[in-house]
C-alpha cells in the first residue's frame, strides 16, 4: 500500500500556511472550579481588610459590659462614648480646627498650584519659567531639614498660628508637575483659537483650561486635602497652644499616650471605658474623608493617568 504524503496548505500566494499557535493557559477561559476559588479568596481578602475598620466603628458603640468583655465584635451598644467625647469641647474644638485648615489650606494650595502650572506649561512664552520649573523640581530632591524649616517659620513669626501648618506645604511639586502635564495635553488649537478671538490669559484659564481639567483638579485636590487633615509633625512642633491643636494631635494624644478626656460629665455617672473613647475619636477624625472620597475616587484614574503620562 503506498504512503499518503501530505503536502502542505498554501495561499494564493504560494505562502505555506502554518498551524496558529496554541493560545497561552491565561488567555483561555477558566473553569468553574477556578472561578469559584478567586471568588472566595476575594471575598476573604476583603473580609480580612474591613474587620479591622468595622471592629472600630463597632466598639465605639460598645456598651460598658460590652467593652469589658472583649471579643471578636461586641453584642451590646451604646452611645455614652460618643456622649463623652462631643460633650466636652476638646474634641469638637480640634475638629472645627481641622476642617477650617482643610479647607483654607485646600483652596489656597489649588489656587498657587493651577496658576503656577499653567504659567510652566509656556516655558517658550514665558521669561525665566524654565528656570523656575528646575527650582520647583529641585525640592522634590532636596529639603532644608526640621531645624532650619524650624528657624524660618519663627523668623517669620507664624509659631502657634495656623498659617504654620499651611504656608510651608502650600505648593507641591509633584502635584504642580501633574497638574501641568494635564494641561499640557490639552489641544493646543483650542487655546490658539481662543487668542486669536482676543482672550486674555486669565480667560483661557479660567474659562478654557480649568473647567477641562476637572478630574485632575478633583484629584489633586483630595491629595492636597488628604495632607492637610492628617496634618500632625507640623502642629506638633509649631503649635504650643494645645486649645489650636488639630484632630490628628489630639488623635495622637488620647490614642497613643493615653491622656484622659476632659469631658463634661455628670459626677455619680462613671466615664466610660477608654478603649471605646479612644474608638470613638478614631472614627471622629476619619468620617470626614470617607464622606469626601467615593465623591472623587471616579476621577482618580482619569486624573492620575493623564496628568502622569505624556506623549
Amino acid at each position: 500500500m503506498a504512503a499518503t504524503v501530505s503536502t502542505p496548505r498554501t495561499t494564493a500566494s504560494g505562502q505555506e500556511l502554518r498551524p496558529s499557535p496554541r493560545r497561552p493557559v491565561w488567555m483561555g477561559r477558566p473553569s468553574a472550579g477556578i472561578q469559584a476559588g478567586k471568588a472566595l479568596l476575594i471575598a476573604v481578602i476583603v473580609v480580612i481588610m474591613l474587620y479591622p475598620f468595622l471592629y472600630v466603628i463597632a466598639m465605639s458603640f460598645a456598651s460598658r459590659e460590652a467593652a469589658a468583655a472583649g471579643g471578636f465584635f461586641p453584642n451590646e451598644f451604646s452611645l455614652e462614648a460618643y456622649r463623652s467625647v462631643l460633650g466636652g469641647n476638646v474634641v469638637t474644638r480640634a475638629l472645627l480646627v481641622s476642617i477650617g485648615i482643610t479647607l483654607v489650606g485646600t483652596a489656597l494650595s489649588m489656587l498657587f498650584t493651577t496658576t503656577l502650572a499653567y504659567g510652566l506649561m509656556r516655558t517658550r512664552e514665558v521669561p525665566g519659567a524654565k528656570f523656575v520649573l528646575v527650582a520647583v523640581l529641585c525640592t522634590m530632591l532636596f529639603g532644608a531639614g526640621i531645624i532650619p524649616n524650624y528657624l524660618l517659620i519663627r523668623s517669620l513669626g507664624l509659631l502657634d498660628t495656623y498659617w504654620a501648618l499651611i504656608l510651608p506645604g502650600l505648593i507641591s511639586a509633584f502635584n504642580m508637575v501633574v497638574v501641568r502635564n494635564f494641561f499640557m495635553g490639552l489641544p493646543n488649537e483650542l487655546l490658539e483659537s481662543a487668542r486669536i478671538d482676543g482672550a486674555s490669559d486669565w480667560r483661557i484659564f479660567t474659562g478654557i483650561i480649568l473647567p477641562l481639567s476637572k478630574a485632575v483638579l478633583a484629584v489633586v485636590g483630595l491629595f492636597y486635602a488628604v495632607g492637610y487633615w492628617n496634618a500632625f509633625f507640623n502642629a506638633l512642633i509649631y503649635l504650643n497652644d494645645t486649645s489650636k491643636w488639630p484632630i490628628q494631635v489630639v488623635l495622637n494624644q488620647y490614642v497613643v499616650q493615653g491622656s484622659a478626656l476632659t469631658s463634661v460629665q455628670a459626677p455619680d455617672i462613671p466615664p466610660p471605658p477608654p478603649a471605646t473613647v479612644q474608638m470613638a475619636i478614631i472614627v471622629l477624625a476619619t468620617i470626614p474623608i470617607l464622606i469626601v472620597y467615593p465623591f472623587l475616587q471616579r476621577y482618580f484614574t482619569k486624573g492620575v493617568l493623564t496628568g502622569a503620562i505624556k506623549g
